[in-house]
């Protein structure tokens, strides 16, 4: 075992804790991309910093951060509002309207965050990490094992800045 394992043994959260670097975002399903973007910038001075449309989790997706900050470094609101009825937006608009639909956390390394996670128990909702927000790898935490919270854990882009 080297130092390093040593110290990722003992951090809090064991392995997990030691791969997670802040919270991400949170991301709030929507009906309106657009009316919700501009809602969030109307109210609380939020800035669209990435917009993109996501085919196979079925979402057209914004990320505001606050005005004058890097968005690759502060934590974000993520606004997701779903291109079909059958998308998991879809359905969760579908059984509790608009509002939070998930908390991500930013991980240094999504494999072995994923294992970790394993190793405590918690189901993943993919076997493997998928594409996210900006080419990042995410997967997400089931939330029967997350206090009924749906965890989403985000490696960003090699790129990203």
């Amino acid at each position: 075992m080297t130092t390093s394992d040593t110290h990722a043994d003992h951090a809090p959260g064991g392995a997990l804790g030691a791969l997670l670097t802040q919270i991400d975002h949170v991301g709030i399903a929507v009906a309106d991309l657009d009316e919700a973007i501009a809602w969030y910038g109307d109210v609380f001075g939020l800035v669209n910093t990435h917009e993109e449309v996501n085919e196979e989790q079925g979402v057209r997706e914004a990320m505001l951060a606050a005005p004058g900050t890097d968005p690759t470094s502060t934590s974000r609101i993520q606004l997701l509002a779903p291109l079909r009825a059958d998308s998991a937006i879809g359905k969760f608009l579908d059984r509790n309207g608009p509002g939070l639909q998930q908390l991500a956390y930013r991980v240094t390394d999504i494999d072995a965050a994923m294992d970790a996670c394993k190793a405590k128990g918690l189901r993943l909702l993919y076997p493997e990490a998928r594409r996210g927000t900006a080419n990042s790898r995410i997967n997400f935490i089931h939330p029967k094992d997350a206090g009924g919270v749906l965890v989403e854990l985000v490696e960003p882009a090699a790129d990203a800045h």
